[in-house]
C-alpha cells in the first residue's frame, strides 16, 4: 500500500517472518528490507534519490502507527504495525533453531557485540556469526567491498543494520551490491533498545502513535529538530493528498 511516496508492506510481522524463513532456504538475492516510519516517508517525499532507493527495497515494513492508519484508510485493512525492534526480536527468536546465520552492523563501538550477547542469553539464538561497528563517516566502495567479503566468508543469511534513517537505508543499498546473502534488514534504534542503551516507549504509548513524543522526551537535544519537521509535514502531506 502506497503511503505518500513509499510502498509499505500491508500485513503483519508473523506473515513477513513466515516468508523470510522460506526465502532463507532459497537462492540468495540480497533482498533489502526497511522498517520505515514517518521519518523515512517524509525524507522520501523531499529527496527523490532516497525515494527511489527506498522503493527499490523488497519490502518497507510500516514501523509507525501513522503509516498504518493511513494505509488502513486507503483500504489495507490487514495492515499492522511492523515495529523494527519487534521485527528484529521475533525474527531472532523464530530462527534460533534453524541454520540461519546473522550479522549485526551498526551502533557505537561495542553495541553490536553487546547485542550478540543479548540474543544468546535472552532470545536463545547462538547463530550470530559476526558484528561490525561502521565509522560515523561515509564508507568508501572499497571499504564496503571489504566488509561484504567478510560477511560472505561467514556464510551469512541475514544482515541487520541499526543506524538512523536515511543513513541506514543508503548504507544497506550500497552494501547489497557486493554481498551474497538472503536479506539485509534496517531496523533503526533496535540495537540500542535491546541492549538497554535507550529506553523504549510503553506499548500503550506506541499504540496511540505517540512514541515520537516519548522519544523526544528521552532525547530532546538530538530529536527535537527532526520531529518539529516530521510530525506537521506527515499530517500536511497526507491531508493534501
Amino acid at each position: 500500500m502506497r503511503v505518500l511516496s513509499v510502498d509499505l508492506y500491508s500485513s503483519s510481522i508473523p506473515s513477513f517472518i513466515s516468508s523470510l524463513l522460506k526465502d532463507c532456504g532459497r537462492e540468495r538475492k540480497n533482498k533489502l528490507v526497511s522498517a520505515t516510519g514517518a521519518h523515512g516517508i517524509i525524507t522520501a517525499q523531499k529527496d527523490k534519490e532516497f525515494r527511489e532507493i527506498l522503493n527499490s527495497f523488497y519490502a518497507n515494513l510500516p514501523d509507525g502507527m501513522p503509516g498504518v492508519w493511513v494505509g488502513r484508510m486507503k483500504g489495507a485493512k490487514e495492515m499492522q504495525r511492523c515495529y523494527g525492534p519487534d521485527f528484529f526480536r521475533e525474527t531472532i527468536i523464530a530462527t534460533k533453531d534453524y541454520d540461519i546465520r546473522h550479522f549485526f552492523c551498526g551502533g557505537k563501538e561495542g553495541v553490536a557485540e553487546e547485542l550478540k550477547k543479548v540474543c544468546e542469553e535472552k532470545f536463545g539464538n547462538y547463530n550470530i556469526a559476526g558484528t561490525f561497528s561502521p565509522p560515523f563517516r561515509e564508507m568508501s566502495d572499497n571499504e564496503l567491498k571489504a566488509l561484504a567479503e567478510h560477511i560472505n566468508s561467514l556464510n551469512i543469511n541475514i544482515v541487520w543494520i541499526g543506524l538512523s534513517t536515511p543513513k541506514q537505508e543508503i548504507f544497506a543499498y550500497r552494501l547489497s551490491k557486493f554481498t551474497n546473502v538472503n536479506f539485509i534488514c534496517t531496523v533503526g534504534a533496535a540495537f540500542d533498545f535491546h541492549t538497554g542503551r535507550v529506553r523504549q516507549a510503553p506499548k500503550w504509548v506506541q499504540k496511540l502513535g505517540l512514541e515520537w513524543f516519548f522519544r523526544l522526551l528521552m532525547e530532546p537535544k538530538r530529536l527535537w529538530k527532526r520531529y518539529l519537521q516530521i510530525v506537521p509535514l506527515f499530517i500536511w502531506y497526507n491531508f493534501i493528498e
